[in-house]
């Protein structure tokens, strides 16, 4: 038994596909396959049920590739053990990140942290939840920035800030004459929300106590997983939306009008770093927590007064 055959079995867990997986592991495709052969003959086990497309472990052979995940993270424990002695950033962090946190929070911590470390290759996906989780199992992500919490033993979360959620309204909209508002002040207005798949979705119910998107006169829902897009429905078509605050932040006067702030306890997004509970890369976790807590304005770092919205996957 080799790590190189740990490798590959994991490959075609994960791509459910032995040419994938090849591809993925940089061999030829008879290469992977002669070797996952080779360690099934070691063990007197069939580790993938090849009859089936696409192919899948068998039962058996899914406890061997869940060891088998657990030895290769150990063992990539070593060199970054190294890295840290020698006082070393190197090598490639892969990270996710929700759509509704990315284009907020990221361009400063990538410009900061990229000036600090260029040694290291961030590579970032925006994906839902959802994927952030399933992905940082199969061991294609380090970490992850989410909303929590998840209520997932599986994963640990670091929480970085507490973000406030704020209603964008359309002048046509009674809130609009409003100061302050609160949940019930919203609850007969239009809605506005993401498609399914987004946590947001799930806080921005949560807050409102709201069953359905859609207007007594509305005539169709619009699916979009874009904040900005939900913004110039409202400004088009009436009602209003729920927004995390970092999204206002380069509005001018006359959007910053439409914006109406909750009164206390303000709801909130907790926002948090994750990563497997048995992870790896260490080292650049912290530091991409430490440039994260560098770029986020003071008064989002207190829970003091809010109340964190929950959601459900």
């Amino acid at each position: 038994m080799t790590l190189v055959q740990l490798e590959y079995i994991i490959a075609v867990d994960t791509y459910r596909s032995f040419v994938a997986a090849a591809e993925k592991c940089f061999v030829t495709q008879p290469t992977l396959s002669m070797q996952i052969q080779k360690l099934e003959e070691s063990l007197g086990v069939k580790i993938f049920d090849r009859s089936r497309q696409p192919v899948v472990p068998t039962e058996i052979g899914e406890k061997i590739i869940e060891q088998a995940r657990t030895i290769l993270t150990e063992s990539k424990k070593i060199p970054e053990i190294l890295q840290s002695e020698r006082g070393e950033l190197s090598g490639e962090l892969k990270i996710g990140v929700i759509p509704t946190v990315a284009p907020y929070l990221l361009p400063n911590v990538i410009s900061n942290f990229m000036k600090k470390y260029n040694k290291i290759k961030l590579q970032i996906w925006e994906y839902t939840t959802e994927q952030i989780i399933q992905e940082m199992k199969q061991g294609t992500l380090d970490c992850g920035i989410l909303s929590t919490p998840l209520h997932d033993p599986s994963i640990q979360e670091i929480p970085l800030f507490y973000e406030t959620f704020v209603a964008y309204v359309s002048e046509r909209s009674n809130v609009f004459e409003k100061k302050m508002i609160s949940t019930e002040d919203i609850s007969d207005e239009k809605l506005w929300l993401l498609n399914e798949g987004h946590c947001m979705r799930g806080q921005v119910l949560n807050i409102c106590n709201y069953k359905h998107n859609q207007s007594k006169e509305g005539t169709f829902d619009y699916n979009t997983g874009s904040v900005e897009t939900l913004k110039r429905m409202v400004e088009l078509n009436g009602g209003l939306t729920i927004m995390p605050e970092m999204s206002i932040s380069n509005y001018d006067e006359d959007q910053l009008s439409h914006v109406r702030y909750f009164k206390s306890p303000e709801p909130v997004r907790e926002i948090s770093l994750v990563t497997p509970q048995n992870y790896v890369k260490k080292h650049a976790i912290n530091m991409l927590k430490n440039e994260i807590l560098e770029v986020v304005p003071e008064k989002y770092k207190s829970r003091k007064k809010k109340e964190v919205m929950g959601f459900s996957l």
